[in-house]
């Protein structure tokens, strides 16, 4: 528990009228999530936070705004909106994410009945400052602490805020407050009797949604509250290109690195852009997203962007993405030029380093493969070998096998590859003409796609899917040399070919794998990065395919720039397909390590799921029930996650995870990928 903490309250948009900005907080990207930042998250302690103040309408500033907040170090009632104000604190003041908040003290051991105390919350901003300066407090932290987790505590520690969505008032506490249905039953009657307003609890972890339901009160939910949020900052930054409006995913070939996108879908892949604004919400961790990460380029859902943004269509605009708020202008031509130039020199310095081993040719199973064999085998395959030889508890990586580059290479060899690219390379307006590009680059992979095999190598093939998976039904997987580069991840950028039955389709499943190399946004993701095409190659991972009852992302710390304390994991029922693909939102929940509180930011919106067919492939079903993560789910996913970052020298990793019968499964995992903002 912590020694100290000022109550979490929410951090949702709040435009209430009559308040402006004095002076900001330091916020970051995790706004919001809807829960206010802690003083002491990433090393921040109270002494340094600044102070927000509350501005009326006609203050000539902070000696007027000063004037307006009371020298009293509490109230016992609140009976009108100006004794709230006078007694309240500000995060983000003046932007979509505003929130005015005063904490409060129950102290229960009060004679002759229990006192409340709202908190003057700009002096003291910490209930531990407050309760000690009156002398109420005495002890080190485990006396404070009794206060978040002990049912028969003397004191309840809350935050009572203004909740625009619901047009009301909400209290609440922090995520780990072992709370009981009790003592909401006895802040709601202090509150009922001493502020002017009605108040709803809005529960801040899954457990206390749990209690609250147990005990008849009614939760406002951070998930209700977040799904109607019209902002939510993916990847902070600014850029200048030219707007595009684009209605169907369909159309997202013809983007230039020079375009700002409006999405009013969220595709599955993109060529490379200078910044993103989807109309639609995903999930944080979807292809789209990590691109945007990787390249370095502002992300942000706006809700109806491309009727808000519609006036500046195919005009050359900046854009700007904070942690609190986007802003879309027309830009200069001093910025479009530099721009222009930026691009120029970032693509001729560009060019991340590929190493590869293409001599070995034979097939590698999983249980030999190393982080170090990354050359042989690319990442994916040798990180999977890592984690599978650590031997993690409660961890199964599926095995498999993997085709090393060698293959690739003596394939293409014999294919003639590098005669076909020179030649396509050549055809007139192939640099300048982005459709030409894709026309040229299916029929290249078409022709891969129909190449022969070496007869060995389809006979080595068999022989290790025979000996040692059993010819059980595997998932081909890409393993290139151009994903989890430094600074490029290549997210979506390959093919995986799921649930491969029989020789045949596994063979043709090798080569579709091996022609993916040529997909249209992974050459345009390479182009843009300044990385050599002919230096790519790919390995193939074939890997044992499980029937899964849920899987997903997880990230091993906020991927919004939050506290470094806190897991993201997303999740779907069945095999994990869709949560990348980020076309619905998958279920999100923060995990903080500190106080083991699970905060749901979104629930599944998916109807059905997928699963294995048994003849090959996968099929669409019906979901029983769209929740999950279990608390406990939740606990084993962050325990194994913070086991793997261990293994890779506590780099942050991106993971991909599964789980079937009660065993978590991990089929990826790679450093969390985030390039410099512009």
């Amino acid at each position: 528990m912590p020694s100290h903490h000022p109550g979490f309250a929410l951090r949702a948009a709040w435009r209430a009228a009559g308040y402006m900005t004095l002076a900001l907080a330091a916020s970051s990207a995790s706004a919001q999530l809807a829960r206010k930042p802690s003083m002491y998250e990433d090393g921040r302690n109270a002494s340094s936070a600044p102070q927000e103040l509350i501005a009326r309408p006609g203050s000539s500033g902070p000696a007027q705004a000063m004037a307006n907040h009371s020298s009293q170090p509490f109230a016992a009632d609140l009976m009108s909106q100006t004794s709230f104000d006078q007694l309240a604190r500000v995060y983000n003041a003046g932007t979509p994410l505003a929130q005015p908040h005063v904490i409060f003290v129950v102290d229960r051991q009060a004679r002759p009945a229990a006192r409340l105390y709202f908190i003057n919350t700009p002096r003291f901003q910490l209930h531990d400052r407050f309760l000690r300066e009156q002398g109420l407090l005495r002890g080190g932290k485990d006396a404070l602490n009794r206060n978040y987790r002990d049912a028969g505590r003397r004191f309840i520690l809350g935050t009572l805020s203004w909740q625009p969505q619901i047009n009301g008032f909400v209290y609440e506490f922090w995520e780990g407050d072992q709370l009981t249905g009790s003592l909401l039953r006895e802040t709601e009657d202090q509150l009922r009797n001493h502020f002017f307003a009605t108040v709803q609890f809005k529960a801040n972890a899954s457990a206390q949604e749990q209690v609250a339901a147990a005990a008849g009160i009614p939760a406002v939910t951070q998930s209700a509250l977040i799904g109607q949020q019209r902002f939510l900052p993916l990847n902070p930054g600014q850029a200048v290109g030219r707007l595009r409006l684009v209605d169907d995913i369909d159309q997202v070939h013809d983007l230039q690195p020079s375009d700002i996108v409006v999405l009013r879908q969220v595709p599955i892949a993109l060529p490379p852009v200078a910044g993103v604004l989807t109309e639609q919400p995903s999930t944080m961790v979807s292809h789209v997203n990590l691109l945007a990460k990787g390249w370095g380029v502002p992300n942000a859902y706006v809700r109806d962007a491309s009727q808000l943004l519609a006036a500046h269509k195919g005009q050359w605009v900046h854009l700007a993405v904070s942690a609190k708020d986007y802003q879309l202008r027309a830009a200069t031509d001093a910025e479009r030029s530099q721009a222009m130039e930026r691009r120029a020199i970032k693509r001729s310095l560009a060019g991340a380093s590929i190493q590869t081993d293409t001599r070995r040719t034979a097939l590698q199973p999983l249980a030999i493969l190393r982080a170090s064999h990354r050359r042989q085998c690319g990442a994916k395959a040798a990180n999977l070998g890592e984690v599978r030889h650590a031997g993690i508890a409660g961890v199964k990586v599926p095995d498999g096998f993997c085709l090393p580059f060698g293959a690739y290479a003596s394939a293409m060899q014999r294919f003639g590859l590098a005669e076909k690219v020179a030649r396509m390379q050549q055809q007139p307006g192939f640099d300048s003409d982005a459709a030409l590009r894709r026309r040229a680059l299916t029929a290249l992979r078409a022709e891969i796609e129909q190449m022969p095999l070496d007869a060995a190598f389809a006979q080595s093939l068999q022989a290790r899917w025979t000996s040692q998976l059993q010819q059980a039904g595997v998932f081909v997987r890409s393993s290139s040399s151009s994903e989890d580069l430094p600074g490029f991840s290549g997210a979506g950028l390959y093919t995986t070919v799921p649930h491969v039955k029989g020789e045949a389709d596994l063979q043709d499943a090798v080569r579709k794998v091996w022609a993916s190399v040529f997909n249209f946004e992974a050459w345009e993701a390479r182009r843009a990065a300044g990385i050599a095409q002919d230096a790519v190659a790919m390995a193939v991972l074939v890997q044992q395919a499980v029937d899964s009852e849920a899987s997903g992302v997880m990230v091993t710390r906020d991927p919004l720039g939050g506290t470094a304390h806190s897991v993201f994991i997303a999740a779907k029922r069945g095999i994990g397909i869709r949560v990348v693909e980020g076309r619905r939102v998958a279920e999100q929940v923060l995990y903080a390590r500190r106080s083991q509180a699970v905060q749901v930011l979104s629930r599944s919106a998916e109807d059905t799921e997928l699963r294995l067919a048994p003849g090959g492939g996968v099929q669409e079903v019906a979901v029983a029930q769209r929740q999950v993560l279990s608390d406990a789910l939740v606990k084993r996913l962050a325990d194994a996650g913070a086991a793997i970052e261990k293994q890779f020298g506590g780099r942050t990793q991106d993971i991909e995870w599964a789980v079937a019968a009660d065993q978590i499964l991990v089929l990826q995992s790679r450093p969390f990928v985030q390039a410099a903002n512009h």
